[in-house]
């Protein structure tokens, strides 16, 4: 064999030897990955009617204070606006188990209450403790109130698939929803709190753009049921279901 077709052939296998190093660079993640990390995100609420409060209970009425119905009143779920979310995270996935781990991950959202039509329903027979209320529905148009959720997931649990520089995951763990609602209507101006534990839930997927820097999106599902007090001023207290649909994007960190 002549010289030149050794070199040619070797240097050929050379070159795939080189195309299959670099293919396998970069689809693994080295071992050397680090397992702690930090992020950042943006993202919006979806509209649909899970962008709404849902089973809306009237449960008492602001004057006098403390006039509790018995039983709850009704309420037709009342839109929320769609709203811009911002939020970081930190976690930790575990060396030996590498597939598992924990986060914390905090987020804020304006979901404001948008004016429109709303039917109120009380039933005949109930009763006001220290008041009184005529049975029958009613269709109002209510205006829109001002409303903001702070979402705390204090250790979601982690699962991923981390061969690979592309890495889906999911993650589910309780959390503490901290809202407020400011009344507009003139006349009943006031605001209203409730902070409970639900439930969160994410599906997401990461990509490493180098060892420490990456890019992930996430769809997140939030379950509660908020307990909102009367005012003082003339809104009725309420019991409501809270589950948004969440996507957003972010960058991480790992070190």
């Amino acid at each position: 064999m002549k010289p030149g077709i050794v070199r040619e052939i070797g240097s050929g296998i050379g070159r795939r030897a080189l195309w299959l190093t670099v293919l396998l660079m970069s689809l693994n993640v080295s071992s050397a990955y680090s397992e702690m990390y930090i992020g950042g995100q943006v993202g919006t609420t979806f509209f649909g009617d899970n962008n709404k409060l849902t089973r809306v209970e009237i449960t008492d009425l602001s004057a006098p204070p403390g006039s509790f119905l018995t039983p709850r009143g009704s309420m037709s779920g009342r839109d929320l606006a769609s709203s811009p979310v911002w939020g970081g995270k930190i976690g930790y996935y575990f060396p030996k188990v590498n597939w598992f781990g924990l986060e914390l991950e905090a987020y804020y959202s304006t979901p404001h209450i948008e004016q429109g039509p709303t039917r109120v329903s009380i039933l005949p027979g109930t009763v006001v403790v220290g008041g009184s209320v005529t049975s029958g529905s009613v269709t109002n148009v209510f205006p829109g109130d001002y409303f903001r959720v702070i979402t705390i997931a204090p250790f979601n649990l982690m699962l991923r698939y981390n061969k690979a520089r592309f890495q889906p995951y999911v993650g589910v763990g309780p959390a503490i929803f901290l809202s407020r609602i400011e009344t507009t209507e003139v006349g009943f101006q006031g605001t209203q709190s409730s902070t409970k534990v639900g439930l969160n839930v994410k599906l997401g997927g990461e990509y490493f753009f180098t060892e420490h820097i990456s890019g992930y999106g996430e769809v997140r599902y939030n379950y509660t049921r908020f307990d909102f007090d009367a005012t003082e001023a003339g809104g009725f207290g309420f019991t409501a279901t809270y589950n948004p649909i969440i996507f957003s994007f972010g960058v991480g960190y790992h070190f």
